[in-house]
């Protein structure tokens, strides 16, 4: 069984940037089909990858959720451990879809600032005071 510092140490994507991708933009409906394409050990590595990065935490707890225990556990650790429990959390709940716990992006209403006009005049008479 490998420490948690050996899986963080030796920490790189499993799969191809393009499946993360598409793995990443897929609706809840469309995430364990393109997860089942994994074996399961990439499997279990791809969730504890997606788990060191803040931006991708419900991706790898959803990722888990199609992992066994023991998978997790031989590929991270203690940490596998905990994201087997949060796997597992998620699914007794009420489930919000991956898009729907994002933060919204807002936009600012305000309309910009007005600076005013720079004043010119005091570079014309700084120029024709210095002797040439």
């Amino acid at each position: 069984m490998f420490s948690s510092r050996d899986a963080f140490e030796s920490d790189f994507c499993p799969v191809q940037d393009e499946l993360l991708g598409e793995m990443y933009r897929a609706s809840e409906s469309g995430l364990p089909r393109l997860v089942e394409s994994v074996s399961p050990e990439a499997r279990a590595k791809l969730a504890l990858f997606c788990y060191r990065r803040s931006h991708l935490h419900s991706l790898a707890v959803a990722i888990a959720g199609s992992c066994t225990e023991r998978d997790l556990i031989e590929n991270g650790g203690r940490v596998g451990s905990t994201l087997y429990a949060l796997s597992r959390e998620r699914s007794a709940k009420a489930s919000p879809s991956l898009s729907g716990s994002r933060k919204p992006i807002t936009l600012s209403t305000k309309p910009l600032s007005v600076l005013a006009p720079i004043d010119d005049e005091l570079d014309d008479e700084i120029g024709e005071t210095v002797p040439a």
